[in-house]
């Protein structure tokens, strides 16, 4: 993975477009099988949606060895003599041609010879032997019409034969024995129906790896010379055609097939496109097809003549069986079980009409031309028009591609593979998307992790999502607002130099920032040694209180924690002892987008904002770590929280109470602070009525209390007013507020 990321940062996008288009030509090169299915599959839609409709008459029949007639004329193999009736009526018929998908390699069981041998009598078997054999018969029937034989050819030689074809095949150019299948051996029909035939061919089909027959071989290779198949011979046969002719790629002068490639089978004036292996593409029917016959209708007479020679005269016929017992029956790309008569069969009925589909051996350099010259453009162009407009391109150029694979099919038959081509434009738009969305999403990284810097990070989220947000203006809302600064500080600035000073800063503001934003706070900013940061906005938090009452405490036992663990460790900057102020407060502020239109900056103003930032000052005066406002006081419920005291503070007219938060709801119920609070609170209470010595005697009975939460202080601020109020009494007009002299 690191060197992927690697390889996507350091090459362009039009480099790196180039180098998958460049990696997926190489994998065109070596053509995987899986490709090759997906090929295979479109060429199968292509036939499943324009299958071949031949407005001529059809020129091929099938007599069919079906269930039923399996059923009504008894288990197979069948007499021979029902064989030659057949012959006999087919050639009554004005058939042109009988070709047989059987092979009779074995003789007749039910002839008379075979019968001979199941009796002892000397006489009985020598009657049974003198009668005509079966076999013998069926080959007596060829002379009815011309007869075309199939046999299969052997993996091994055991038991097999040579083929010596009736009319031997002639080659322009090298035989093929690279592509071609080479056999060792066939099993041959008896040599009494083999030497009475027209002709035979071979009838073993080659299914793809996937199980589905799509083409039928129309040649082979045996004992290094050619023989025809079973479709090709029956055509021969029956247009009394002398030997056909193979033509080889260095026959013809072409150069685009490897030499010795077969390209074309020449039978007469017809030539057939076959690919290397010599295989012809079928084009099949979507229904129908040639007509087919029962067997039995014929065998058993009970077709009418009429009919029959409708049926099949100046037909070439071809015999072979759907019965699922016989086990001839393969997947085609329309059916997931066809007889294999019917592939023999729409073969040679193709090879009459004319009709071929070719895969032409350019196809191949004009897929790798479209694949360099459509992926190429995506590469240069991708880059430059973006993902929506690339997305649109790389559509337009597949579906041209689609297209005309489609056109190449449906006009001319030709078999254009859009695959690759779409592969590759697939790829290339893929990969460079992935690399230009990879480096936005690092820029934009960058980009969010410099402004979280400065800004809340779900800020910078929204406004990434809507840069509307970056306009002018701001919106009232209820807000918490806290202010924090570091006690002592100029003298912190005084005693250690400026880098110093900026690693103390950054010691403390990072973990005080941590929590704010643990408490979900959004930070305003850095004032110094000072934090602004305040709740609810940009988003709402229905538990702001809440959230910065927390977040003030965090910030406190976070201070003391900071205390004790850095002056421990090597090479830290830190002063001591450093204490911190924290003022809080509640209300209505204004948010939103402060500045000028050169320069914003997502902030809040309003009164809340300036009492916040002078009960943080006020914390320094009531030696209280925390000071919160009147309106946050009252959102505290259960929080350890009491009133201070009543204050005037400078640059305000008016009065306000102020509170300190010294704890949690858990703290809130000890005894401990419920002492100080009750105390405090009737301090303040004789305080303001001018009982000096009942405030005098408060203070001392909480005297406990205030050390337990470490605020002495505020209990010594009161001791030394009341000593000098009751020195210099205020008089009776005063209202018990504390007027404030400095921020």
């Amino acid at each position: 993975m690191g060197r992927f990321r690697a390889l996507l940062s350091g090459l362009g996008p039009d480099l790196l477009g180039l180098l998958v288009l460049a990696l997926t030509l190489g994998l065109f090169m070596i053509d995987p099988a899986p490709a090759q299915r997906v090929q295979l599959q479109v060429f199968d839609a292509f036939q499943r949606a324009a299958p071949w409709r031949s407005d001529a008459p059809s020129q091929v029949a099938v007599i069919d060895i079906d269930e039923e007639s399996i059923k009504r004329l008894g288990q197979w193999p069948w007499p021979r003599t029902d064989l030659a009736m057949l012959n006999r009526r087919l050639g009554e018929a004005s058939a042109k041609a009988v070709v047989y998908d059987i092979v009779f390699s074995e003789a007749d069981r039910t002839s008379a010879e075979a019968l001979a041998q199941q009796f002892e009598d000397g006489d009985v078997r020598a009657q049974l032997a003198a009668l005509p054999q079966n076999d013998a018969q069926f080959a007596e029937s060829f002379s009815a019409l011309p007869v075309v034989l199939g046999y299969f050819f052997l993996d091994q030689d055991e038991g097999g034969s040579d083929v010596e074809p009736p009319a031997s095949f002639t080659i322009s150019g090298t035989l093929p024995d690279r592509d071609v299948r080479t056999y060792s051996a066939a099993l041959l029909p008896l040599p009494v129906l083999e030497q009475a035939a027209s002709g035979i061919g071979f009838v073993t089909l080659q299914a793809d790896p996937d199980g589905v027959v799509r083409r039928v071989p129309l040649v082979a290779i045996q004992d290094a010379r050619l023989v025809p198949g079973l479709a090709l011979e029956a055509v021969r046969v029956s247009l009394a055609q002398d030997a056909p002719n193979l033509l080889a790629s260095d026959g013809t002068g072409e150069t685009l097939s490897s030499p010795g490639s077969a390209v074309a089978v020449r039978l007469g004036r017809r030539e057939i496109p076959v690919n290397d292996a010599g295989e012809m593409w079928v084009h099949f029917t979507g229904t129908g097809g040639p007509r087919t016959l029962p067997a039995w209708q014929i065998i058993s007479n009970e077709i009418p003549e009429a009919r029959l020679s409708a049926a099949v005269a100046g037909k070439t016929v071809f015999v072979g069986s759907s019965a699922e017992g016989l086990q001839d029956l393969v997947a085609t790309p329309m059916s997931e079980s066809e007889a294999g008569v019917m592939l023999h069969a729409a073969t040679a009925e193709q090879i009459f009409a004319g009709h071929f589909l070719n895969r032409p051996d350019w196809a191949r350099g004009l897929e790798a031309l479209l694949m360099v010259v459509l992926g190429g453009l995506l590469a240069v162009l991708l880059p430059r028009l973006g993902a929506a407009l690339g997305a649109l391109a790389a559509i337009v150029g597949i579906a041209g591609v689609a297209s005309l694979s489609w056109l190449a099919f449906t006009r001319s038959l030709y078999l254009l593979d859009p695959t690759w081509p779409a592969l590759a434009i697939v790829a290339v738009y893929a990969v460079q998307t992935v690399a230009v969305y990879y480096r936005e999403e690092r820029q934009r990284s960058y980009i969010h992790a410099a402004f979280d810097r400065y800004l809340s990070p779900e800020l910078v989220r929204q406004i990434a999502q809507n840069p509307d947000r970056l306009e002018l203006g701001g919106e009232e809302r209820d807000m918490s607002v806290l202010m924090c600064d570091v006690r002592g500080f100029s003298r912190i600035s005084e005693n250690y130099s400026p880098r110093e000073v900026i690693e103390f800063l950054i010691a403390f503001l990072s973990p005080m920032s941590e929590l704010l934003l643990s408490r979900k706070a959004t930070l305003d900013k850095y004032i110094g040694d000072a934090i602004l940061a305040f709740w609810n906005a940009p988003l709402d938090d229905p538990d702001h209180h809440s959230n910065a009452a927390r977040a003030a405490l965090d910030m406190v036992a976070r201070m003391h924690e900071l205390n004790c663990t850095m002056p421990q460790q090597d090479g830290s900057v830190w002063p001591g002892e450093v204490k911190i102020g924290i003022g809080v407060n509640s209300g209505l502020c204004c948010v939103g987008n402060m500045g000028s239109r050169e320069r914003l900056s997502y902030t809040l103003i309003g009164d809340t904002v300036n009492v916040a930032s002078r009960l943080e000052g006020l914390t320094k005066q009531y030696g209280v770590p925390i000071a919160v406002g009147e309106a946050l006081a009252e959102q505290l419920p259960g929080f350890a929280v009491f009133e201070m005291d009543c204050v005037r503070v400078v640059g305000r007219d008016e009065s306000a109470r102020i509170y300190a938060l010294v704890g949690d709801e858990a703290c809130g119920r000890t005894e401990a602070f419920q002492r100080l609070r009750d105390a405090h609170g009737a301090m303040l209470l004789a305080y303001r009525s001018q009982d000096w010595s009942e405030a005098e005697a408060q203070l001392e009975f909480a005297r406990d209390a205030y050390e337990t939460f470490g605020i002495t202080a505020l209990r010594t601020l009161f001791a030394d007013r009341i000593a000098r109020l009751r020195t210099d009494p205020p008089g009776e007009q005063w209202d018990g507020v504390y007027q404030a002299t400095a921020k």
